[in-house]
């Protein structure tokens, strides 16, 4: 149950932030607040690691550097997240986001891809996105 909560606040935190960056960057510009949003994080991220981290960043020298882009993502992600979310919305840009997570996500399970478990992928899941993208559809229905 505590995986599901914080599956559901990681949503609408990603929700928030997505048009808490859009609205910033109207202001400063995109990169700008990309800088500040990463910045802040780190900044945070310090301070919680410095306080509650269990980690050993001397084991960065035995990790798959390919591992390392997950910040390079970061900067992706919250680039793309404003410009959908400027053009077309919260609501659409974010429901077709879920969409390309959801089928990313199912490919890296699929093929166990990053040294993940291999889960299959079946008929009722793909019919779940199918339904998923055939909602986006009738929303932006005109």
């Amino acid at each position: 149950m505590t995986m599901i909560i914080f599956a559901i606040i990681s949503g609408i935190s990603m929700s928030l932030q997505g048009v808490l960056n859009t609205r910033l960057s109207s202001k400063i510009g995109i990169w700008e607040t990309n800088v500040i949003v990463q910045g802040s994080a780190l900044m945070l991220t310090l301070i919680i690691s410095y306080f509650f981290g269990k980690g050993d960043y001397k084991a960065l020298r035995e990790v798959n550097k390919f591992y390392l882009l997950g910040g390079i993502l970061g900067v992706i992600i919250i680039f793309t997240v404003m410009k959908s979310i400027g053009s077309m919305g919260a609501t659409c840009a974010i429901a077709i986001i879920l969409v390309a997570q959801l089928v990313s996500a199912a490919l890296i399970d699929a093929f166990g891809l990053f040294d993940t478990k291999q889960i299959s992928f079946g008929l009722k899941e793909i019919l779940g996105v199918l339904i998923m993208i055939s909602g986006i559809i009738v929303f932006k229905w005109k």
